[in-house]
């Protein structure tokens, strides 16, 4: 009923504004909107949560409604959710209501915002406030910033407020400031400066304490601690710019806190065995990134070590909930559907990675890239690794070939919590074909097979060998219709059992598109069939569970 309330006097507030935009101010929004229609498939685990049992539709959808005038910007946002496994893959979530609203205003030097804010301190690492829907990631702070520009390349910035939760709101409370400024180098001198710093403090509310001092009373004396209600966040961090070659380089750390090791087993005092429990200690973070490009000629270098760097606004939260910071990712975005079946998600409690990525393209027509990237324990054991090579070939506007081979290893125990399981080894080449037709149609065509390891008893790694075929037909502007089949070719050892012979079965898992576009909006209508597996937005990672049915959206823009 609040909710309601609040939407209405705000609605209200705002209306006037928007009956007089043809008088200076301007107006904007957005639509996204997505419906789900769930088909049972009890084979490829389809089943088992109440949208495929009895509820068989789910939605998610966005309003967001922007307007600025009399130096003021305003926003405010409707979110929906029936029936949505957005949260939760193995749940339902219905709700609605406020699920954004901001004041902006600036007078002279000074910046000041109000309501659901979203904003970052460097790279994110001690603080980052954003959204990505995919993940039903909303990591808004819901408070006041103030920044002010006190000298022409410095600016200081403070804030206050507590973290999103879905419509309400965390009790701990969020607070922090940066400072960030730019130097340019002597006159006739080709390099620059952007130094910054910040901190970040968070404080539990007592529920929160409460809770985990409970939890933390269950625990043999060797393993209890003192848990703190203050726990403190800083980073210094600099962007070099000199001549052909960039380098960002950020240090970062965290006063002691309680986190959550999920994989740790403890004995309790009843003298039960239980997998996960809190620890506490401090946190450190350091990551650096140098880059070069000149002339066809593209090289990023990129480091990373982390440890002991679990920051949330309170520490029972897991997986993305409650996520303060967010730490760069350190493994390629593949966009191919094998490619990036297997990816890796950052883990905060302990990493050392690396990643090297170089582009040369000799002319216009041709381009080669290779992507490196090593992830392991701080000590040293592997969590993932991968070679991923590519070459582009075209020719003018007529056609293009874009070919690789990629190679994984995989740590699936840790990454997707399956104990005793190996290291899945994969290779994986692929091709992708765009002809051009004549009356602004094209065609493409898409293809990758997945070679998978065996375990030491001959059985493939994880569900084994993935064929995958795609066709795209395009008629621009408007039309795109897409027909693609994912098939298990060579079953592994988690591949699903024909019930009368034992035997692993090969399934199909289909899939078909059509896109409509026209102007700013598109719309679709998609019969998907989808086997489980990591989906990752952003460098934040999740299992999702198979998924069968019609998906249809909207996303439009005005």
């Amino acid at each position: 009923m609040i909710r309601n309330q609040m939407l209405f006097c705000f609605l209200m507030l705002l209306l006037p504004a928007f009956l007089q935009a043809q008088d200076g101010g301007r107006f904007s929004g957005n639509l996204q909107a997505n419906g789900n229609f769930f088909m049972r498939d009890t084979l490829i685990g389809a089943a088992n949560t109440p949208q495929y049992d009895h509820q068989l539709y789910g939605a998610d959808a966005w309003l967001n409604l922007n307007y600025s005038n009399w130096g003021f910007d305003f926003g405010v946002r409707f979110d929906l959710f029936n029936n949505s496994n957005l949260l939760n893959p193995q749940s339902s979530y219905t709700d609605q209501g406020i699920g954004n609203w901001y004041v902006n205003k600036h007078f002279d030097k000074l910046h000041i915002s109000a309501g659901y804010l979203y904003d970052q301190i460097g790279s994110g690492i001690i603080y980052r406030a954003y959204e990505q829907r995919a993940l039903a990631i909303d990591n808004a702070l819901a408070g006041l910033r103030l920044a002010y520009d006190i000298l022409p390349d410095w600016q200081i910035k403070v804030f206050t407020g507590r973290q999103k939760q879905q419509f309400e709101l965390y009790g701990s409370v969020i607070k922090g400031m940066s400072v960030d400024g730019f130097i340019a180098g002597p006159e006739g001198k080709s390099w620059t400066l952007a130094p910054g710093f910040g901190i970040v403090n968070r404080t539990l509310d007592d529920p929160s304490m409460n809770s985990l001092v409970a939890t933390i009373n269950t625990y043999l004396k060797e393993d209890a601690f003192v848990p703190v209600y203050n726990s403190y966040a800083f980073s210094l961090y600099n962007t070099l710019y000199a001549g052909k070659f960039t380098w960002y380089v950020e240090g970062a750390y965290k006063t002691d806190d309680a986190m959550n090791d999920e994989f740790m087993e403890r004995e309790t005092v009843s003298g039960d065995t239980v997998v996960g429990r809190f620890i506490s200690g401090p946190g450190s973070v350091l990551y650096t990134s140098v880059g070069y490009a000149n002339k066809g000629l593209g090289i990023t270098l990129e480091g990373k070590r982390t440890e002991n760097f679990v920051f949330r606004t309170r520490p029972q939260e897991e997986l993305f909930r409650g996520l303060i910071n967010f730490l760069p990712p350190m493994a390629r975005v593949n966009t191919y559907r094998l490619n990036a079946r297997y990816t890796a998600a950052v883990q905060p409690l302990g990493e050392l990675a690396f990643q090297g990525d170089i582009t040369y393209a000799p002319s216009r027509k041709m381009s080669f890239n290779v992507n490196f990237s090593n992830i392991t324990t701080l000590e040293n054991d592997l969590l993932y690794r991968e070679l991923y090579t590519e070459f582009s070939l075209k020719k003018g506007r007529k056609w293009q070939l874009l070919t690789g081979v990629q190679f994984q290893n995989y740590n699936q125990e840790v990454f997707e919590f399956k104990p005793n399981v190996p290291i899945v080894e994969t290779m994986t080449p692929y091709a992708d074909f765009l002809y051009r037709l004549p009356k602004k149609k094209s065609i493409r065509f898409e293809a990758q097979y997945m070679f998978t390891g065996q375990d030491s008893k001959g059985q493939k790694h994880d569900y084994g060998d993935w064929l995958f075929g795609q066709v795209e037909f395009g008629i621009a502007p408007h039309w795109t219709f897409t027909v693609s089949d994912m098939y298990n070719i060579g079953p592994g050892k988690r591949s699903p059992v024909d019930g009368e012979t034992g035997e692993k079965l090969r399934i199909h898992y289909p899939r078909v598109d059509i896109f409509y576009t026209y102007n700013s909006s598109r719309f679709s209508l998609s019969y998907v069939k989808q086997v489980e597996g990591i989906v990752c937005t952003g460098g934040i990672c999740r299992v999702e569970p198979a998924f069968s049915g019609v998906k249809v959206s909207v996303n439009s823009t005005f």
